[in-house]
């Protein structure tokens, strides 16, 4: 708006249905429209600290969302509200000389009640008021010198709102601006504390703001989900990020008594959750500097608080998401008995991913200081789920996490003691390995072994025999049977 007074031809010709004025008479009132509201407006300005106090009165009876404002810095408040007031009434007389400092005057009271987390619609509000209470005052000034000119303020009543609600615009846009950049900077803060705490790298002395950040128990129990798809070959580097169904809440135990389960929803982490950051994040990084390899501020949205959960579901908030560089990790808070194993199965047994997607999942730790260590225990699942798909319980595979953990010495196990079957040919090889892991999968019994093979249980001693003759291990003997159990978990885990 080039000047708060605007010649009345186009509004008259658009929507006004008599015939326009002659061009003189409409010119002359339209000019004494402008001295009567010049006049008015003068006044106001002399005025001003009274209708400041008004204002900031009304606003702390009527708006309640400045009231905690104007209760913790009236002062602060009493002079935003003058310096706007100077502003906005000065471009009534002079809009040309004061329109840009009235802009930047609302721009910056948007940007501040923002960061204030006073809603917009208590700010727009406070700014309608202020227009009312003007233009209240603007009609009761020209009252009193000249009853007579109230009518002509009818002239220029259009362009005084419409320059109330251009700056309520101008309020709404900074706010919103102010908004998007306060809710990154939080979510980025949140990206790497996440990526701190998962590296191992926060410090003591933060795990109190964390625990207040992220809505989580600072002494509570975690376990961390590492998530990763098949290969995607040359030509797709990267991190994987396989869409993955986690539930919400799973239950690991039967519910109190009189009550009931909780219903399960769904949370995938490709739907923009918070805590993902990239690799290498520090602590101390400045909130307002994206991590490497993520852009602006539009940023996904947000990390619910943390709620007291039911006695029984698992868990009390979403889980958070971190993005490495080969693999995604969701921090998983515990919430049921710490003695039992049911709540690291139950989560196990509900993850639904995509054939061809890895996950491991560590074994529980306490407290967010021990977030290092359950991802590196979350990482060895991984490492120890095999290259076709599939969910690793770490603590139910500690023996193919010894294997994984230490992988030279590994393989020099396998080459020891299934290095003698290389020199089979590979069809006769392959059977007697799949023979002795179904062996061992069945307990060692033979009856088993040949059900699950298709075979006569007589056809799996031999074969069985044929390999302690070639090996010189004897099935029978513990340290032999290990032995042979490590060696057939390292050759399929650590094959190339």
């Amino acid at each position: 708006m080039p000047q708060v007074v605007r010649p009345r031809i186009a509004v008259l010709h658009g929507t006004h249905p008599a015939s326009p004025l002659p061009q003189r008479f409409r010119s002359l009132a339209d000019r004494e429209a402008v001295d009567v509201l010049h006049r008015a407006a003068r006044v106001l300005v002399a005025s001003l600290p009274v209708l400041t106090d008004r204002l900031v009165e009304a606003l702390y009876e009527q708006e309640p969302g400045y009231r905690a404002a104007i209760e913790s810095d009236r002062a602060e408040i009493w002079q935003e509200v003058h310096h706007s007031l100077r502003h906005n009434v000065g471009s009534l007389i002079q809009p040309r000389e004061f329109r840009e400092a009235a802009h930047r005057t609302s721009r910056r009271i948007g940007e501040i009640r923002a960061e204030q987390g006073v809603p917009l619609d208590a700010v727009l509000h406070a700014f309608r008021m202020g227009g009312a209470m003007v233009w209240q005052d603007l009609v009761d000034e020209t009252a009193r010198r000249d009853p007579d000119d109230v009518r002509l303020l009818v002239h220029v009543a259009a362009d005084v709102w419409n320059f109330v609600d251009e700056h309520c615009g101008i309020v709404g846009d900074a706010y919103r601006q102010a908004e998007r950049r306060l809710s990154w900077r939080r979510e980025n803060q949140q990206r790497l504390m996440i990526a701190a705490l998962l590296d191992g790298t926060a410090r003591i002395a933060d795990l109190c703001e964390a625990a207040a950040m992220l809505g989580l128990p600072e002494q509570g129990r975690y376990a961390v989900l590492a998530v990763a798809s098949a290969p995607r070959g040359p030509q797709r580097p990267g991190p994987a990020r396989p869409p993955l169904n986690l539930p919400d809440a799973l239950p690991v135990a039967a519910p109190p008594y009189g009550q009931s389960g909780p219903d399960l929803p769904d949370v995938r982490p490709d739907a923009a959750p918070y805590g993902r950051s990239g690799e290498g994040s520090l602590p101390h990084a400045r909130p307002d500097t994206a991590p490497y390899g993520q852009s602006g501020p539009d940023g996904p949205p947000h990390v619910r608080p943390d709620t007291a959960p039911p006695p029984t579901a698992f868990p009390g908030t979403a889980p958070l998401w971190h993005t490495g560089p080969d693999a995604e990790f969701a921090i998983l808070r515990l919430t049921g008995d710490p003695g039992g194993p049911g709540e690291l199965h139950a989560i196990a047994a509900a993850l639904d991913a995509p054939a061809g997607t890895r996950a491991g999942i560590g074994s529980a730790v306490e407290g967010l200081a021990a977030l290092g260590d359950a991802r590196r225990l979350a990482e060895t699942a991984l490492r120890a789920c095999p290259a076709s798909g599939g969910t690793v319980l770490l603590d139910e595979h500690l023996p193919d996490a010894l294997v994984v953990t230490s992988p030279a010495l590994g393989s020099a196990l396998a080459d020891r003691v299934l290095g003698p079957l290389d020199r089979l040919d590979p069809s006769d090889r392959d059977v007697i390995l799949e023979t002795l892991t179904a062996w061992l999968d069945a307990d060692g019994s033979a009856q088993r072994a040949g059900a699950r093979l298709y075979c006569h249980r007589n056809t799996v001693l031999n074969r069985l025999r044929r390999f302690e003759q070639l090996t010189g291990r004897c099935l029978t003997r513990p340290r032999d049977a290990v032995e042979v159990s490590l060696a057939l978990a390292a050759r399929r885990l650590l094959a190339p």
